[in-house]
């Protein structure tokens, strides 16, 4: 059985997946498919190494086939197809106010521990959502990123009939998009590659490229004049950080869904003079995963055009140097099993 292997200074090897039979509570699966996340590229540039501690198999964006149960696993059985939530809890700290997810302790499967790009996984059956019948398992690969994409709209408290601006198209502010989308709101894409413009309206979404256009006035005559409802900053710049205050009306929500790695300047007398509200997500809850399946298995959030490529798990190395060097594909994802 093969799993791919990250080295160290963006290299992989393809090795044989270790085998490790499911003890109590836990699951082993047959991996077939794994898509590729951005935070994925971060260990392959090698800025997560003291984390990830190298040799070591990454990937958490899994679709699988249970192939042995545990004792005491009740919830799958084995033949069923599954996406990973991929969580490890660890001990419940009093802050943590019953918000496991972002626990202090909280451990991710994938960066924390051996991940899914190989063939035979071992998980907490926990961690395991079925996918209905028909759902295919490359459709799978996509429930992880859509759950992110559901847990923020979820906790932006997006209504029909919202304006909705989402700053930066990526995969996740893409997806953010479509489900803000299927809720009934009225959704811009603001993103600066003109690419990922034309995607955007391909499917559906009003979309503009700040640099061309003043944002703020686009933004007011798009809206006729009432401004964002919400705002989701996926960019991870300092420009979307800029933009982010400069459109909500009053009282809009502001969803921080973006990873910054530095702080950055923040107009905080907006959020005083307009009463503007900042809210902070990440990961998902089983809800999510819940909504995700639900969208994806319904085509409410179409996958096709989302999926760029399909490589088999030993093209890895391909895979991520064409990441690298075509910034504007959507998901890539690795085939791990036939």
């Amino acid at each position: 059985m093969k799993s791919a292997v990250y080295e160290g200074n963006k290299a992989f090897s393809i090795g044989e997946s270790e085998v490790v039979k499911p003890g109590p509570g836990e699951v082993r699966l047959k991996v077939a498919f794994c898509g590729v996340c951005g935070t994925d590229l971060h260990v392959y540039h090698g800025s997560m190494d003291a984390r990830v501690k190298p040799p070591v198999t990454i990937g958490h964006e899994v679709s699988a086939t249970v192939t042995e149960i545990g004792e005491g696993v009740t919830n799958v059985a084995v033949g069923d197809a599954v996406a990973v939530r991929p969580l490890r809890f660890g001990d419940e700290d009093p802050s943590d106010n019953d918000h496991a997810h972002v626990g202090k302790n909280l451990k991710f499967i994938g960066l924390d521990s051996p991940g899914g790009m190989q063939e035979s996984w071992t998980v907490p059956a926990y961690t395991l959502h079925k996918l209905p019948e028909g759902m295919s398992l490359l459709n799978g690969a996509l429930v992880e990123p859509t759950a992110v994409a559901c847990h923020d709209v979820r906790l932006g408290q997006v209504k029909a009939g919202e304006h909705v601006v989402v700053i930066g198209s990526g995969p996740i502010g893409m997806l953010i998009a479509l489900v803000a989308k299927d809720k009934g709101a009225k959704v811009l894409v603001s993103e600066v590659n003109n690419n990922r413009v034309a995607f955007a309206k391909e499917l559906g979404l009003d979309a503009v490229n700040p640099i061309e256009n003043d944002l703020a006035e686009f933004v007011t005559e798009w809206s006729g004049g009432t401004m964002a409802d919400v705002v989701f900053e996926v960019s991870g710049a300092a420009k979307g950080v800029e933009a982010m205050t400069q459109i909500p009306r009053a009282r809009g929500r502001i969803v921080m869904v973006a990873i910054h790695p530095q702080p950055r300047p923040v107009d905080l007398f907006k959020f005083f003079w307009r009463e503007l509200q900042l809210i902070g997500t990440r990961l998902y809850e089983p809800c999510d995963y819940d909504e995700a399946i639900e969208l994806l298995a319904s085509g409410r959030v179409p996958s096709e055009p989302l999926i760029t490529q399909v490589s088999p798990l030993e093209k890895i190395q391909e895979v991520f140097a064409t990441i690298d060097a075509n910034p504007e594909g959507m998901k890539y994802v690795l085939q791990c099993s036939n």
